[in-house]
């Protein structure tokens, strides 16, 4: 079990199953969510994801995504998108442990800014992961 939360402890979640889709997201809705240069996030299927603290706050971030983030301190935790309903996207530095979680890759990289160095040990995807 994967456990983490926000900044000032309000938020919690638990995160059971097997995570997938580590990776660092250099999109601009990402960057500009969370005020940093990309977001690492995994995945796990929604039925494996829970909250057990405060109920976070929702912004819709487009006509099929919404973001969920700590109502108190702000933290960004979670990404949704109706186009992959079974499964949830969860910030990693948001993990207690967020060193047992790294990422296997970097998506939307053609959008990266361009004083960010990519990975070169991680495969690039610039237009997004498909499948």
């Amino acid at each position: 079990m994967l456990t983490g939360g926000c900044l000032c402890g309000a938020t919690r979640y638990e995160a059971g199953g097997t995570p997938y889709h580590e990776t660092n997201c250099h999109c601009s809705m990402c960057r500009r969510a969370a005020g940093a240069a990309y977001v690492t996030w995994f995945s796990v299927r929604r039925t494996d994801f829970r909250f057990t603290g405060a109920t976070p706050a929702a912004y819709q971030s487009s006509a099929h995504a919404t973001r969920r983030f700590c109502a108190t301190c702000g933290t960004p935790l979670t990404f949704e998108t109706d186009r992959h309903s079974d499964e949830i996207d969860v910030t990693t530095c948001s993990l207690d442990d967020p060193a047992a979680l790294p990422p296997h890759d970097q998506v939307e990289t053609a959008t990266r800014l361009p004083w960010v160095s990519l990975e070169p040990a991680l495969p690039s995807y610039p237009n997004g992961r498909t499948g």
